[in-house]
This record gives structure tokens, C-alpha cells and sequence, in this order.
């Protein structure tokens, strides 16, 4: 079997493509999760890379889990111990590796996404959709519950309500009405969804890359913390920007009315 992702660089940008269309992009039952799992510990080795853009192959971005592979769970000899264990290390895995990323990661979801596929989406940062996107927490249609962490990430990003509506009917929801209730918040026309998406990363990837970094594990430690740990992690954090050799550019930049110059060498123009 073919690889699951496809990478392309550009830059500070790294643009990975989940493509297997002939599965719809599924999930499980082939090698994506460890896949992912080794895409997050390479950017977490990579200081170059700013930006993640996670894109699909046509017609759909994912399915989710593999319905079909599903069967087999029917049999007795597959225990709840074994299949709670299958999660724990199978999918779960995926979860962990993608939303604990250390670069900004942007979903540019570019057909259904659906059960896993929709949580998929949700483990990234900021969600980019075509207009022919669509959005499903579906799991409820097949008998089963979100078990790859969905009911964590979605009542984050459309509020508890909304969430529920969602996973209680499996309903699907256009990508018009996915940026209404703010599960996307960009909806672009199909042929123009990666060029979006990578003109926003771009854009991104022009600042310095361990800041944005440091920036987005303190916004991901600020949906658990209280308002005094935050600070305190601010703190430190800041003390490791300040003496950053980024942070010496910016501000020589500014007061010399130009345009920053981070080089990778990490040397500052004098």
C-alpha cells in the first residue's frame, strides 16, 4: 500500500496531503496513524519548518474510521479490554501526535469530513473549508461514540450546545453552516482552498519560528490552566523570547523602520 501522506515544502511551510482516495481517506485500517505520529516527531526535530497545512485528495478530505473493517469487532473473541487497548494505542495516537504538534497547523478541509475525519479536522489549529466541505459527528449513525477524542475538541470550538446537536444526531453540516458556528473560520471556493491556505500559512511562517511555537503551547495550556499558572508560564516563556536572537531583530528592525530580517543562520545584521 502507497503512502498515506504526501508532503510537499515551500519555505517554512510544509503542506502534507492525506492521499488515498480509493478509502476516502480513511483512517484505520492502514498506516496512517503511525504516519502521523512520525510527521509530528519530525517537525518536532525540524526548526525550519513554521507552518503545517493538512490538506486531502479529492472528492473527500476524510471518512474517519474504516466502517467496513468494523465487522470485526462483531467477533467474541475480540474482548472490550482488547479494543479499549486498540484505541488507546491505535487512533488515540493520531489525536495526541496531530493537536500536540509544536507549529501552528492549518485544515484545509476540501470535501466531507466525517466521524474521525471531522475530529480530524478539529485536532488542527485554524480550518480553512471549501464550499464543498461538509462536517459530520457521525459516530452515533454506526452505534458508537467519538473514541478518538471528539468530545473533548468539538465542544471547544463550537461551544457545548452546538456539540451536542452534532453528536446526538450525526447530522451533517454544510460548510456554510460550519463557518456559521465557527468550525471553520474561512470559507473559500473549492479551487482556490490550498492557495488560501497557503497564502495564510505564509503569512504565518513570516514570524519568527520558536516564538510562534512558545505562542501556541501557551494558548494550548491556557484552555486548562487557571489565570495565575498562565501567567507564570507567560512569564517563562517570555524570558526565552526576550533572549532570543528573533526578538533582537524585530525590535532593531522597528526602531530602524525595516523589515525583519530572520535569517536561518540565527545572525543578526548589524
Amino acid at each position: 500500500m502507497s503512502s498515506f501522506l504526501h508532503h510537499g515544502r515551500t519555505g517554512g511551510v510544509l503542506t502534507v496531503t492525506m492521499n488515498q482516495p480509493e478509502t476516502r481517506n480513511a483512517l484505520t485500517g492502514n498506516t496512517a496513524v503511525q504516519e502521523f505520529v512520525e510527521l509530528a516527531d519530525s517537525v518536532a526535530r525540524d526548526a525550519s519548518v513554521r507552518v503545517l497545512v493538512l490538506t486531502a485528495s479529492d472528492p473527500v478530505f476524510s471518512s474517519g474510521g474504516n466502517v467496513k473493517d468494523m465487522k470485526r469487532y462483531f467477533d467474541d473473541a475480540l474482548t472490550p479490554a482488547a479494543i479499549r487497548d486498540e484505541y488507546r494505542h491505535g487512533i488515540q495516537r493520531l489525536t495526541r501526535a496531530l493537536y500536540n504538534i509544536d507549529v501552528p497547523t492549518i485544515a484545509a478541509v476540501n470535501g466531507a469530513a466525517i466521524g474521525a475525519g471531522c475530529d480530524l479536522a478539529c485536532m488542527c489549529d485554524i480550518r480553512i473549508a471549501s464550499d464543498k466541505a461538509s462536517f459530520a459527528e457521525s459516530f452515533i449513525k454506526v452505534g458508537i461514540v467519538p473514541g478518538d477524542g471528539g468530545a473533548w475538541l468539538l465542544p471547544r470550538i463550537v461551544g457545548m450546545s452546538r456539540a451536542l446537536e452534532m453528536s446526538f444526531t450525526g447530522d451533517t453540516l454544510s460548510a456554510a453552516e460550519a463557518l456559521t458556528c465557527g468550525l471553520v473560520s474561512r470559507l473559500v471556493p473549492h479551487d482556490t482552498l490550498l492557495a488560501e491556505a497557503q497564502k495564510l500559512a505564509a503569512r504565518i511562517a513570516a514570524n519568527p519560528g520558536p516564538t510562534l511555537r512558545l505562542t501556541k503551547r501557551l494558548l494550548r495550556e491556557g484552555q486548562q490552566l487557571g489565570l495565575d499558572s498562565l501567567l507564570e508560564a507567560s512569564a517563562s516563556a517570555q524570558a526565552i523570547a526576550h533572549k532570543s536572537w528573533e526578538h533582537r531583530e524585530a525590535v532593531t528592525a522597528f526602531i530602524e523602520k525595516r523589515r525583519p530580517d530572520f535569517a536561518r543562520d540565527g545572525q543578526v545584521k548589524e
